[in-house]
């Protein structure tokens, strides 16, 4: 009995070694920041989910506007315009870091096509690791979160002088769970489909981005970015004259914001590049400002993947707070040139709850850019050992990153501030245009966009931020490897 058992010690410790095999991928660099980016989604998620189901609670105790029916409308109208743009978030932040990280596997999986293995095959396997990193990180992101919401409420109750009878535990927080599993999964499949077409020849080489003049002669996506641009156009416009006659208004405003916004993200890599190259004459003509200003137009799909990201986080909290200070005027206008001062207070809360995202789009903008970035530059390693093999050295490669990482966010944040300032007085203006309030009842009201300029120096202090933070592990790297290792690669 003893001799026959003893064979058998190798076949359980073999299948815990293929595992360990096959789940090697995770320590791959990038995989460990896409389940934090994936985390940080689905809390953006359950956070905007939450505080939409705190403040629907907090105002229906408020006796002048909670039996309103019309601020029960404008609630309902708010939780489905914040669930959309929590998926919409998680969509473009880990579809843009799944695909760099492919990008940076192009020649791996060419040369494994090339021993035999087919394109069917390698595509299943990039989209089973996207659904796996997804998952994981919406999983962490709904826990941590929901537990950080019940330890939070009654502080909020605390804070804001309410009670709020409202549990942070709701079926709803699993949408924006599910949404950004399947969105990355979505997002392995296809970044997986342009690399897997590659030559072995093609995957030898040391580039891994399309250039300029590849993507010049892609058609598709342009026709796809002016079509959507076009009906994103309309219905903005479309949103604002109906928002004069019913607040039904913002959710056709709220597509318009949708498609346009897409129809940017499709189109980034061919606005971004004019307008790197307007920010980058700011930055002077030295060696290390006009190798940056390049590297950042060269490239356009890994430029637009790091600016998107900072776009839409800035253009998030600015829409945010321009849309509150936007409607504080549209209701004073309407009031006869009198403030509310219950309205007002009511919409201080909004605003402050809805700022305190600020951290949160903040964080998603910040490791969507120190990923893209840190990936950028060892993807680049042969041409930082070429450039230190031709005399730079190690303070100009690290200020030429520093700029680069500068270059893109100050792009970003002009976009985003752009973008913030419309999207956030369209969405006022269509919600609130046909509302009227005592003591004149004027309606339809029309106001020019309120910015408030507290939370725009905050955004553009955090950018600034942003900038230092992002370049730190890439410089780093950068000049950790000897120029010899770096062109052996």
């Amino acid at each position: 009995m003893t001799a026959l058992a003893a064979p058998a010690a190798p076949v359980t410790a073999m299948p815990a070694a293929a595992r360990t095999s096959r789940l090697a991928w995770l320590r791959e660099r990038g995989m460990g920041a896409t389940i934090l980016v994936s985390a940080i989604s689905t809390a953006f998620g359950v956070i905007l989910l939450s505080a939409t189901g705190y403040l629907s609670n907090a105002l229906g105790s408020n006796p002048e506007y909670g039996a309103s029916g019309t601020m029960t409308l404008v609630l309902m109208l708010l939780s489905g315009i914040l669930l959309a743009v929590a998926v919409y978030v998680a969509a473009i932040v880990t579809a843009n870091t799944f695909s760099t990280i492919i990008a940076g596997r192009t020649r791996r999986i060419a040369l494994l096509r090339l021993i035999g293995a087919t394109a069917r095959s390698q595509r299943t396997e990039v989209a089973r690791q996207g659904l796996i990193v997804g998952a994981i990180g919406a999983v962490l992101g709904l826990v941590v979160t929901t537990i950080l919401m019940l330890v939070a409420v009654p502080f909020l109750d605390r804070a804001l002088g309410v009670t709020a009878a409202w549990s942070p535990v709701q079926p709803s927080l699993l949408v924006p769970t599910v949404a950004v599993a399947l969105t990355t999964w979505i997002a392995a499949c296809s970044g997986s489909r342009r690399v897997l077409t590659v030559t072995p020849l093609e995957a030898l080489g040391g580039s891994v981005e399309r250039s300029r003049e590849e993507i010049a002669e892609g058609r598709g996506r342009k026709a796809a970015a002016i079509v959507l641009g076009v009906i994103g156009a309309v219905l903005l416009v479309g949103g604002l004259l109906l928002g004069l006659l019913s607040p039904i208004g913002v959710l056709v405003a709220f597509f318009g914001g949708l498609f346009s916004f897409t129809a940017v993200s499709l189109s980034a890599v061919s606005i971004m590049p004019p307008l790197l190259k307007v920010t980058g004459r700011f930055f002077g003509k030295s060696v290390t400002a006009r190798l940056a200003a390049e590297n950042a137009v060269r490239y356009p799909e890994r430029s637009s993947r790091m600016a998107i990201g900072v776009v839409m986080g800035v253009a998030l909290v600015v829409m945010f707070a321009v849309a509150a200070e936007s409607a504080k005027a549209l209701v004073t206008a309407s009031g006869g040139g009198e403030p509310d001062p219950a309205f007002n207070e009511m919409m201080d809360v909004f605003s402050t709850v809805m700022m305190c995202l600020v951290a949160v789009s903040a964080v998603i903008a910040a490791v969507g850019l120190v990923n893209l970035l840190t990936i950028g530059i060892v993807q680049r390693k042969r041409e930082l050992g070429l450039l230190r093999a031709l005399g730079l050295t190690s303070a100009q490669i690290r200020r030429m990153v520093l700029i680069e990482a500068a270059h893109v966010t100050i792009t970003a944040l002009l976009f985003g501030l752009t973008l913030g300032v419309l999207y956030g007085w369209v969405a006022a203006q269509s919600l609130l245009g046909s509302v009227a309030v005592p003591p004149l009842w004027m309606s339809p009201t029309f106001v020019a966009p309120a910015i408030p300029l507290l939370p725009v120096a905050i955004v553009i202090v955090a950018t600034a931020a942003l900038t230092l933070g992002a370049a730190v592990a890439p410089t780093r790297i950068a000049t950790r490897t000897a120029p010899v290792e770096a062109l052996s690669e």
